[in-house]
């Protein structure tokens, strides 16, 4: 492990962290396009498994961070990716609180409050892009994203039932040979 990767994945990961507006699932795209494509610190499938672990284990999804830190350099990269981002982060929602109460008058203000959840959405929808993307989807996992997606647009239900129903499909479909 070298001091120049740390130094480069802590200096990433602050960067990405302190413009993400809406959590870990809009700085995904980043996140990926930074140690695949950039870096190639990481395979596509290693990241989609990165990826997926961090969304199955209990816990924050700032979990994916410190996997993909552990990957790249062991425990130091991921002692340094979790910090790197979440102490700059931290500090700016400290700043951010603070002024809040004295910029709520300001017409930029409103406006800018006004214009973030259409903007989180397109950001939380391009890391589902991405992140399909990453894991190689085919035809019958274009097929499933659909059918949850249809699913959950009308039926408001647990997602533990299609998660298991998918699964139960995935595993059938490799059984015969469709994957």
């Amino acid at each position: 492990m070298s001091w120049d990767v740390l130094l480069l994945m802590a200096h990433n990961f602050a960067k990405i962290a302190i413009v993400s507006v809406g959590g870990i699932s809009v700085m995904i795209p980043e996140i990926h396009r930074q140690v695949v494509e950039v870096d190639a610190w990481m395979t596509n499938a290693q990241f989609a498994s990165a990826f997926a672990l961090s969304q199955v284990a209990p816990g924050p999804n700032i979990l994916l961070m410190s996997l993909v830190g552990w990957r790249v350099a062991g425990f130091a990269g991921m002692a340094v990716a979790t910090a790197a981002t979440i102490i700059p982060t931290s500090i700016l929602s400290v700043l951010a609180s603070r002024l809040e109460s004295q910029l709520t008058h300001a017409k930029w203000y409103s406006v800018t409050r006004k214009s973030l959840p259409p903007l989180i959405v397109g950001l939380i929808f391009s890391s589902g892009i991405v992140t399909a993307k990453a894991t190689g989807l085919d035809t019958l996992g274009l097929i499933i994203v659909a059918c949850v997606a249809i699913y959950f647009y009308f039926y408001k239900s647990n997602p533990l039932i299609l998660i298991s129903v998918s699964i139960v499909v995935g595993v059938i479909a490799g059984e015969l040979g469709w994957i």
